[in-house]
């Protein structure tokens, strides 16, 4: 099989990549091609893998190239994603929106047969008043203080509009819980964290309190585990939408002993919100506000879809992917690719994304 990634080179694109060797090494036979801004030095692992292509796939000037790189493609995963320049919303309109519309027109023209997009559980309906487990049938129109929820929407529904005028394409949504892993942990360091905060100390030094919104709970997968479930999907041409996420969902306690706090308070989400909006606008952390929303906001995903019809059972606990994300921080983890290299070998204003 002949498999197109976009952002081949960030966190989902190599834990793909990696999933995508061992399946080789069992005999699969797929041939990769990986799309990426900047690429990841030629050879290394699980890079080495991949036939490269260096391109911005929302550059108009550049369809062409990418119409090239996805012609012949039995599958492409749209993986592409820029979450930086926090402070330049249309610069993340241009990648997120115009790219994922140009994936989308270069699939049709091509005639590739299946299309696999990176949705996000940030694209859902705020939780249910009973906070129930929701599946795929959920609605899907997002946090609209946050960009990158309204964006994710404006993906799907602009799938919504192409399905119906394709039915030779078979598209699938993978709608993934928080993604995290070693590997990503500077990525992720430079975006939530920002230079101000002490990575190296996280989890380390016992912190006397640690303040968090009430009711505060989060779904978490390793990249690994999606990326089985990205494999599986591949593997059987499974269309549809599809939840993804590990076991258990995790509490304030939860954090709150994995960073090795004494106390934890239950901090009001008025009082909450208004911290993170002040320090945003401080510049002491470059996490937008509208992440304070969708963290307080999404619902709890039911996986049973994903198990049943996939076959697929996470490797990972979510405490432990918290864990491992967390020692990746101190340690300043990263990989060859510039996506995901160290924090501390990073200039100030890179972009973060893939």
């Amino acid at each position: 099989m002949r498999i197109v990634i976009t952002g081949a080179s960030g966190s989902v694109g190599t834990a793909l990549l990696r999933r995508l060797a061992e399946r080789n090494a069992e005999g699969a036979g797929h041939d990769v091609v990986g799309i990426a801004r900047r690429l990841p030095p030629a050879g290394t692992h699980p890079y080495g893998i991949a036939r490269w292509t260096s391109l911005d796939v929302a550059d108009p000037a550049r369809y062409g190239e990418l119409r090239e790189a996805v012609r012949g493609a039995d599958a492409v995963v749209h993986a592409a994603w820029l979450i930086q320049p926090a402070r330049e919303p249309a610069e993340l309109s241009r990648v997120d929106l115009g790219g994922s519309r140009a994936v989308v027109r270069a699939v049709r023209e091509e005639g590739v047969p299946h299309l696999v997009h990176l949705s996000s559980i940030g694209a859902y309906s705020p939780r249910p008043a009973d906070d129930h487990r929701v599946d795929e049938r959920w609605p899907v129109t997002g946090v609209p203080t946050h960009q990158y929820s309204r964006e994710k929407v404006a993906v799907e529904a602009h799938l919504d509009v192409v399905e119906p005028d394709a039915p030779d394409l078979t598209v699938t949504r993978v709608r993934p819980a928080l993604v995290f892993q070693r590997d990503s942990a500077s990525e992720i360091a430079r975006y939530f964290a920002g230079a101000l905060v002490p990575a190296r100390a996280l989890g380390r030094v016992p912190l006397p309190v640690l303040p968090l919104p009430k009711g505060l709970r989060l779904q978490l997968i390793h990249a690994d585990d999606l990326a089985d479930g990205l494999v599986r999907i591949l593997e059987q041409r499974a269309g549809g939408a599809f939840n993804l996420a590990d076991e258990p969902v995790l509490g304030g306690r939860d954090i709150a002993r994995a960073l090795g706090a004494r106390h934890l308070v239950a901090v009001p989400h008025g009082v909450a919100r208004a911290a993170v909006v002040a320090s945003y606008h401080a510049r002491i952390h470059p996490v937008q506000p509208g992440w304070f929303d969708l963290a307080l906001s999404v619902p709890l995903m039911d996986t049973n879809r994903a198990r049943t019809e996939l076959g697929w059972q996470p490797r990972h606990a979510a405490a432990d992917v918290l864990a491992e994300l967390l020692a990746g921080m101190r340690e300043h983890a990263g990989t060859a690719s510039p996506a995901l290299r160290s924090r501390s070998t990073v200039a100030p204003g890179s972009r973060v994304g893939t």
